[in-house]
């Protein structure tokens, strides 16, 4: 590796080669969050290599990261259940928020295919894991008290919505 790399761009060289930018937050995250997931696939027992990892594993991974989760989802026993806003603390458990798991996916589900994987076998995108976490999204807004509605589309963006080919464009719940 040469200490000089990046030197032409910063001195104004005449090159069309662009030299490689800081990647974006989301990348730096997306590599993250790759490598966090290889390493909890390495740590199985046994290890599981990613070309044997399926949903189940996905989904196992989801609840691992429950442990360290901030978000104060009330059980249905509680005296809070379904309050927006409790006056007091309570035991109940803390666990990822829903659309920290939504936005992880998304990450993962990119990486996947950004590392050699096939859309047709991606264990991101399984239906498994569209229905986990839409369960999540419901279970954390009837804990709050908050119901979770779907978002009217205006009628532009209902025929908008229709020009694109949907499977390109993320998930979709």
């Amino acid at each position: 590796m040469s200490i000089d790399r990046g030197k032409g761009f910063a001195e104004g060289s005449g090159s069309d080669q662009p030299t490689p930018a800081t990647p974006s937050r989301y990348e730096s995250q997306k590599r993250r969050d790759w490598n966090t997931f290889g390493q909890y696939l390495k740590n199985q027992r046994p290890p599981v290599p990613l070309s044997q990892c399926n949903c189940n594993h996905v989904l196992d991974f989801l609840r691992y990261l429950d442990q360290f989760g901030k978000t104060k989802v009330h059980v249905q026993g509680c005296m809070f259940y379904g309050q927006p806003e409790p006056p007091a603390p309570c035991t109940c458990p803390l666990r990822q928020a829903w659309g920290s798991l939504d936005a992880l996916i998304g990450r993962l589900r990119a990486a996947y295919e950004e590392n050699g994987g096939f859309p047709e076998t991606n264990p991101f995108a399984s239906g498994a894991i569209r229905v986990y976490l839409r369960e999540v999204r419901e279970c954390q807004a009837k804990a709050r008290g908050i119901p979770y509605k779907k978002k009217k589309k205006k009628p532009d963006q209902i025929t908008k919505g229709n020009d694109h080919d949907e499977s390109s464009s993320g998930m979709h719940f």
